[in-house]
């Protein structure tokens, strides 16, 4: 390439692969029981694919809701063994872990009284919130979860619509000690492009701690691989902000 050329190419190189991130720490990769992975087979096909994108490790997170997915800690810790012996009879080179991804709805509190919640390492609790309007009770929610020790970890909030003409709203989660994750697959437009938009300004703005790949199926793997070749992903990789490394 000419020196004109370096100078006006602002395109990054394509990333290798997520080596740096060492850690997924949100997918849907126990088979058949919530909308991720429906068989072994397909679990293990998108296992695999993850560890050649150089993830050590992957903490599962099946969604538990008051409705549609009523899961609990035993269903989704049986379910992880089963995982793990198939991870570890196809000899697929990773770390397989699980946690939960709570929905906050009229049947969390129930959950959180219960004291028995799935958390990812030191009591960082994974929760996502309707895509149709925040629960109504969300700030007294969050105060009794951080009351109770816990550290949560916002899923996607660059997808909760109703927040993108009001962006305080994310800043006064943020003032709140509230950590985000983004969905890597945003930045490649998977979504949409205004949920792509909204993830670059939360990047901008530095309020992302976590990246997630939320993988559920084959084409979340295409969307992964796609967001390798974003100018943000570099950003982000590069700014030393993210913190799934201390979850190895």
């Amino acid at each position: 390439m000419g020196i004109l050329g370096k100078l006006f190419n602002n395109k990054p190189a394509k990333l290798k692969d997520f080596s740096s991130l060492r850690v997924d720490m949100h997918s849907h990769l126990i088979p058949g029981i919530d909308d991720g992975a429906a068989t072994m087979e397909d679990s293990l096909t998108l296992i695999r694919e993850m560890s050649e994108l150089g993830f050590e490790k992957l903490i599962i997170t099946p969604h538990i809701q008051g409705e549609f997915f009523k899961n609990t800690p035993e269903i989704i810790l049986t379910g992880l063994e089963k995982v793990r012996e198939a991870v570890k009879n196809e000899n697929i080179p990773i770390k397989i872990e699980a946690a939960a991804e709570y929905l906050i709805d009229d049947n969390f509190l129930e959950k959180l009284k219960s004291k028995n919640l799935l958390t990812l390492m030191d009591k960082f609790l994974l929760i996502e919130l309707s895509y149709y309007t925040p629960h109504p009770n969300l700030k007294e929610i969050l105060f009794e979860l951080q009351l109770a020790g816990y550290k949560i970890i916002l899923a996607h909030p660059e997808r909760y619509s109703y927040w993108f003409n009001d962006f305080k709203k994310y800043e006064e989660l943020k003032d709140r000690e509230i950590y985000f994750q983004l969905n890597t697959i945003s930045l490649s437009g998977y979504y949409s492009m205004q949920v792509r938009k909204i993830a670059k300004k939360l990047i901008e703005s530095e309020m992302i701690d976590f990246l997630g790949s939320d993988m559920h199926n084959p084409t979340y793997m295409e969307g992964l691989k796609k967001s390798l070749e974003e100018k943000m992903l570099h950003k982000i990789l590069a700014s030393g902000k993210i913190r799934n490394e201390t979850l190895i």
